[in-house]
């Protein structure tokens, strides 16, 4: 399935891996009940085709922290996975600036450091039949990307970021010519400024997995995980936008539009991550049931669910762990349900007061690609 290696992905010492182990262990949004059982999804997903691409999906039901362990976090090659030598490593800024830079990961660990907890979501998630499980929250740590171009100084004629990561693979065109590229993804350069962008070298208080983009990977709270480009080799300022495979052929979104009663069809590049919850699993104790799952992609207000063709009932959010940018997670108590097959669906409302779309808004329906699948997602269970 060539078309699948367009996706993105998204996944030391005693002291370092003790303070790992402190971090995965701060876990409230999941409180055991005595004597709880999962109850398993009827829904599970068919076979993974191509197991090379889609690595480590997260499995809703064993969902059970609040922080994703390294080892649990997904990961996507849109080409192939880099084995890259910290030593000879070197990350090069250049273009459209005053002053190119080479800086090794010693120098960029010298500057100062900065965290954030980030829920990283595939864009393409949920948008495939086999693919389900394409994010996970983690703590990042790096350094500030705006100081690092400020010091490079961008030219006033420099209005693209791009970032180009060691990852390599063969591009066929439309007009059959082939070429050899790595992989990149661009931002403005106003985008590339935004002061909670890092340049990444930890994860969950440990090195990145190679798997996740050791030694370094751009993390952009907020954006999909195509935008959060990995095994970085080079930044490059350029003055005109950056088109290549990943900007203008891949993550593009295809929708219908209605204009004045005329159906405009409309391609947008994949940006921004949107709102977004799901069901992640189901936990039984005697006759007593209840439904637990995450919300993100924008700041969330609340979410609903919503069993079999019944009412919308709020769930109630946990606030013990949070962050701007991360996950929520929420539950719903289902006392007593009857026997028989059901269906659970979620959403989430942002406080904007904007509602995560059903599969029948002509949001979601009128979208041709798998691509920012954010549409609410139903699972089905069986009681009893």
């Amino acid at each position: 399935m060539p078309h699948l290696q367009r996706r993105e992905l998204i996944q030391g010492s005693v002291a370092v891996a003790a303070i790992a182990a402190l971090h995965t262990s701060r876990v409230y949004a999941f409180p055991a009940r005595p004597g709880e059982k999962i109850v398993e999804w009827l829904d599970k997903l068919p076979p993974n085709p191509v197991p090379e691409v889609i690595k480590n999906q997260l499995v809703w039901e064993r969902l059970d922290s609040w922080v994703t362990p390294n080892d649990k976090f997904f990961s996507i090659a849109h080409f192939n996975r880099p084995v890259i030598d910290e030593s000879t490593w070197k990350l090069e800024i250049d273009g459209m600036v005053k002053k190119p830079m080479a800086l090794t990961l010693a120098d960029i660990k010298a500057r100062p450091r900065q965290e954030v907890t980030f829920t990283i979501e595939c864009s393409g998630n949920t948008g495939l039949p086999f693919f389900n499980g394409g994010i996970g929250n983690a703590r990042w740590a790096g350094t500030p990307l705006a100081p690092i171009l400020k010091e490079a100084g961008v030219l006033d004629s420099g209005i693209e970021v791009v970032f180009w990561g060691a990852d390599e693979g063969e591009i066929k065109r439309a007009d059959e010519v082939k070429f050899k590229q790595n992989f990149a993804r661009s931002m403005s350069v106003a985008e590339a400024m935004d002061p909670k962008n890092i340049l990444c070298y930890e994860m969950n208080g440990a090195p990145l997995p190679p798997d996740n983009g050791f030694p370094l990977r751009l993390v952009a709270p907020g954006w999909y995980g195509v935008a959060n480009a990995k095994w970085l080799k080079r930044i490059d300022v350029r003055d005109q936008r950056f088109e290549n495979r990943f900007m203008g052929r891949d993550y593009v979104t295809l929708r219908e539009e209605d204009h004045k009663g005329e159906t405009v069809w409309v391609e947008t590049s994949v940006g921004r991550a949107r709102l977004k919850s799901a069901p992640a699993r189901v936990t039984q104790v005697g006759s007593n049931y209840r439904i637990v799952g995450a919300a993100w992609g924008a700041p969330v207000d609340r979410v609903e669910v919503k069993i079999d063709d019944g009412p919308w009932m709020p769930a109630t959010i946990d606030h013990t762990e949070e962050a701007e940018f991360a996950w929520k997670m929420w539950s719903l108590d289902w006392p007593k349900p009857p026997a028989g097959e059901h269906t659970v669906t979620s959403r989430a409302i942002d406080t904007s007061g904007n509602i995560q779309p059903a599969m029948s808004d002509p949001w979601i329906a009128k979208k041709h690609t798998y691509w920012e699948s954010n549409g609410q997602v139903t699972r089905r269970i069986q009681i009893g």
